[in-house]
């Protein structure tokens, strides 16, 4: 188990950890949580070894295996799922053994080596790296092209398929979730409840948190406070621990407060003095209780719209796509017809590839339909956030910089003060306002940005992945200002507790067309799994499409490499439907339990009861039917999923 005693951490003179003490142990999946410049940082710098407690005692296992995600971008032509193999480093240590002994031509090494490479699982490897690329969202395509070939966002889903390619004992992960797609973070939920070893994870994803973390812990001024339980778990015991924590605050100040007034009247009096010294030692021997320091949360608001179009914009049989590298158009979308009105919350749903961002920025006006009509409401102010929006900010420049430039360039006369003022509502006071971009952290310039959308007054707000560098609290503070925005909301999120609370309703953009999505996020959820797997059958039929014209015969195969092979094929199927088939068994015995109780309460229904009676057979009659509903329709979704299997 990890362990931490009394351990000091210090970043140059600030005291970032105070003496803290914490146990995680073998197994378990872990939150750290806390805001931002807490110490969480610091914290995983220390359990990667890059930095070494300034107190206490940290304690390890040595012979775990780690694995992080690389924070530097990745800079090479190596296709990418060599790169991703790569990061299998007991497999990079056995090849270079191999390759080692079959230069020095020793046998018994390269049979040891082969032996030792079948045991670390070479024969699957590749198929597991291209798993872990395609469920982070990279097409087949994609599977073979160099790393260098992928925008900034893409390669660092690499560096995270790398890490999750390694064999570990500890896998550390420091926002994962910023550079992916819904579809991808469900896949990734999915992957790290498998995971076997220890798990810590910072995110500010509260429903990703929820669901793959089973302990927390909280950094909080210099403290370290293990909870038992997921965010939303931490989150209520936290509060009810300050509430208790201010009520003895309370209490212990009125005692203080009563024996200092004791004090002060009677210490004077010979016939009182050893009483108020007596109350003198017992206040010098209190253990005092600090306040609970609320500190302030962060904020802001939309400014009220100066008109209202309604509708704000129409889409009529448009096509939307771009130019491709040879100037013929690629068409991702077609027929799209869709009214967008005034104070509709639109969440904009589909799988990676779909053509989302492409939907948007169309809209935004950053792109133009390649066919059909964009009809605008007149007055029409558009806020675009694009994922890439922070890379468009002026390094060199300050925030104040920023927002001059674009009063300049409405044709706005601002006061500097006024727009000192404006900025200090996100958070840019005093020499904020005057400090390089370049400098700033993610979260500080996607604020930036929201400031400048705000500060335009915009209608419709267009907003592309905003919370990628927000922290839970500015999330928080996104969301309640949204939700009072007057105008109308077009999100694309992967952030679920975001578009649960702020959006109505949903399109659903996937196979080439724009339409309304029914179900809500679980419902999407479950869409996104089954999109996934009818994607691969696709690509796998493509993929023997393609081989088969190329291959006049298959290769032969002796008949006991055959049998080794059906026998292996056969033990697979069984380990995988083998769970499966036990649940379905549990299943057909409580059914079967449930019918034979729903029967005899029927039964004695039909039978002159007294009213409490009847009343109580009707409550467990419901109970049994909801309960036989829920098991019948769990039933059928596994037994599908076994046909599946089996085929």
């Amino acid at each position: 188990m990890i362990t931490l005693k009394n351990v000091t951490l210090r970043r140059g003179s600030k005291v970032l950890l105070d003496g803290v003490s914490a146990t995680i142990n073998p197994g378990e999946q872990v939150g750290l949580v806390g805001r931002n410049g807490a110490g969480k940082s610091t914290l995983f710098a220390l359990l990667n070894g890059t930095l070494h407690e300034d107190g206490g005692d940290f304690f390890m296992p040595p012979q775990w295996r780690m694995a992080q995600v690389a924070q530097h971008m990745p800079e090479t032509d190596e296709p990418a799922t060599d790169f991703v193999l790569d990061g299998d480093t007991r497999l990079s240590s056995l090849r270079n053994k191999l390759s080692k002994a079959e230069r020095t031509g020793d046998g018994m090494a390269i049979a040891q080596a082969h032996a030792d490479l079948q045991d670390a699982g070479a024969h699957d490897a590749p198929a597991r790296a291209q798993a872990l690329i395609l469920g982070l969202g990279f097409q087949v395509a994609e599977l073979d092209r160099p790393v260098n070939s992928f925008s900034g966002g893409w390669r660092m889903r690499l560096q995270l398929a790398r890490a999750l390619m390694c064999p570990s004992d500890l896998l550390l992960l420091d926002e994962p979730t910023n550079h992916l797609d819904l579809d991808a973070l469900v896949w990734l939920e999915a992957w790290l409840k498998r995971y076997e070893g220890t798990l810590i994870v910072i995110s500010h994803d509260r429903e990703f948190l929820d669901a793959v973390t089973g302990v927390t812990l909280h950094i909080d001024n210099g403290t370290l406070t293990r909870y038992g339980g997921n965010y939303s778990q931490f989150e209520e015991l936290r509060a009810q621990q300050l509430t208790l924590q201010q009520a003895s605050f309370e209490r212990q100040q009125a005692k203080i407060a009563h024996l200092q007034k004791f004090i002060d009247r009677f210490k004077a009096k010979a016939t009182k003095a050893r009483q108020a010294q007596s109350r003198v030692k017992a206040l010098e021997r209190m253990e005092k209780i600090a306040p609970v320091l609320a500190s302030a949360e962060f904020t802001f608001e939309f400014q009220e719209p100066a008109n209202l179009p309604n509708p704000m914009l129409a889409l009529t049989d448009a096509a939307f796509g771009y130019p491709s590298e040879d100037g013929a158009e690629s068409t991702i979308l077609t027929g799209v017809s869709k009214t967008v009105l005034a104070g509709q919350r639109i969440g904009i749903l589909g799988a990676n590839g779909q053509g989302k961002s492409t939907l948007v920025k169309t809209i935004a006006r950053t792109m133009a339909p390649l066919s059909g009509k964009v009809t605008e409401g007149k007055g029409l102010a558009i806020g675009y956030f694009a994922q890439q929006e922070l890379d468009v900010l002026h390094p060199d420049d300050h925030p104040l910089g920023h927002m001059v430039r674009l009063a300049r360039e409405l044709g706005v006369d601002a006061r500097e003060q006024d727009l000192r003022n404006f900025l200090g509502s996100f958070n840019f006071s005093g020499d904020m306002v005057l400090q390089a971009v370049g400098s700033m952290s993610g979260g500080e310039k996607a604020r930036l940005v929201l400031a400048m959308i705000v500060w335009q007054r915009p209608n419709l707000l267009l907003l592309d992945e905003p919370t990628n560098h927000l922290d839970l609290a500015t999330r928080e503070a996104l969301a309640m200002a949204l939700n009072e925005f007057e105008g109308t909301v077009m999100l694309v999120s992967h952030d679920r507790a975001l578009l649960r609370a702020v959006c109505d309703e949903f399109w659903l953009v996937g196979r080439g067309q724009v339409g309304p999505f029914d179900g809500d996020l679980d419902d999407y959820q479950r869409y996104l799994l089954e999109e996934s797997k009818r994607l691969r059958e696709q690509a796998r039929t493509a993929s023997s499409a393609v081989s088969a014209p190329a291959a006049a015969a298959p290769p032969q195969r002796d008949a006991r490499e055959q049998r080794r092979l059906d026998a292996q094929a056969r033990q697979l199927l069984a380990e995988k439907t083998r769970p499966l088939k036990r649940e379905l068994d549990k299943i057909d015995q409580r059914l079967a339990a449930l019918g034979q109780e729903k029967a005899a309460l029927e039964e004695r229904l039909m039978q002159a009861l007294p009213a409490a009676e009847i009343a109580d057979c009707g409550r467990r009659l419901k109970a049994c039917a909801d309960e036989i509903e829920v098991l019948e329709e769990k039933w059928l979704d596994m037994s599908t999923t076994l046909e599946e299997l089996s085929r």
